[in-house]
C-alpha cells in the first residue's frame, strides 16, 4: 500500500496519527492549552514502539507527516506549553483497532474527537463531541453545531447550493428532539467567506466550523 510521505516508521501508527491531530487541532480551532489521549486496542499495544505517542503531539502542534521536529514531538509541547496526558485501553470491542480519543481544552473551551487510523496514513473522525459523524478530512468539510429547529438542514444546503458547492456526504445527528444538533457536510467545492459568516451569524447556529485545508 502506498502511503502518505512521512516520518516512520508505519503509514497507520504513525502517518494516520500525524492527521488526526491536525484535523484534531482545526476541529479546536487553536492551540489547546492541554490534552488528554487514549489510545485503544492495537494502538494501546503499540504506540510507544510505533512513535505513536510522539505522532498524535506533533499532529496536534500543526506539523505536516513529512516533518522531522515529529521526533522530538514532545520537547516542542514542553516548548509552547501544551501539557499533555496519555492512557491505554486495551479491550474496546466495539472501537476500530486504530482508534484514539483526545480530549482538547483551554479555559474556555473543550472538545474532544474519536480518530481512527484506517490504513496508508488514511483517517476517519468517527465522533465529535459524543455526535457520530464518519468523514476523512480529504474534502472540504463544514461542520455545524446548531439548535434542532424546523427547516435547518434545508436552509443550510441552501446556502452551499447558492455557492455551487456539491455536497459529498452529509451526516446529521441530534442529542435529541429539539436539542442540539450537528451536521458534517463534505463538499467538493469551497464555501465563500460571505456564506461561512452569514451561517455563524444565525441565532439558532452555535458553531460553524470549515476544514478547507485538508491536504495535510
Amino acid at each position: 500500500m502506498i502511503g502518505p510521505i512521512m516520518i516512520g516508521p508505519s503509514s497507520s501508527h504513525t502517518g494516520g496519527v500525524v492527521r488526526i491531530g491536525n484535523v484534531a487541532r482545526m476541529i479546536f480551532g487553536q492551540q489547546p492549552d492541554s490534552v488528554q489521549i487514549t489510545f485503544y486496542n492495537s494502538f494501546a499495544r503499540t504506540y510507544e514502539g510505533h512513535g505513536s505517542d510522539r505522532a498524535i503531539i506533533a499532529g496536534l502542534l500543526g506539523m505536516k507527516t513529512d516533518d522531522e521536529r515529529i521526533k522530538r514531538a514532545f520537547d516542542s509541547a514542553k516548548d509552547v506549553g501544551l501539557y499533555f496526558s496519555m492512557k491505554a485501553v486495551m479491550n474496546a470491542s466495539a472501537l476500530h483497532p486504530n482508534s484514539i480519543r483526545i480530549q482538547m481544552q483551554n479555559e474556555d473551551k473543550k472538545t474532544e474527537i474519536l480518530g481512527v487510523s484506517r490504513g496508508g496514513g488514511l483517517i476517519s473522525i468517527v465522533e465529535i463531541d459524543g455526535f457520530s459523524c464518519n468523514f476523512s478530512a480529504q474534502s472540504k468539510t463544514l461542520i455545524v453545531t446548531a439548535h434542532d429547529v424546523k427547516g435547518s438542514i434545508a436552509y443550510i444546503t441552501n446556502i452551499l447550493a447558492n455557492d455551487d458547492c456539491n455536497i459529498a456526504t452529509m451526516t446529521v445527528n441530534r442529542s435529541g428532539k429539539n436539542d442540539i444538533a450537528k451536521l458534517v457536510i463534505e463538499m467538493d467545492s469551497a464555501i465563500t467567506e460571505a456564506s461561512l459568516g452569514y451561517l455563524r451569524s444565525l441565532k439558532w447556529v452555535t458553531e460553524a466550523i470549515y476544514l478547507e485545508n485538508v491536504d495535510i
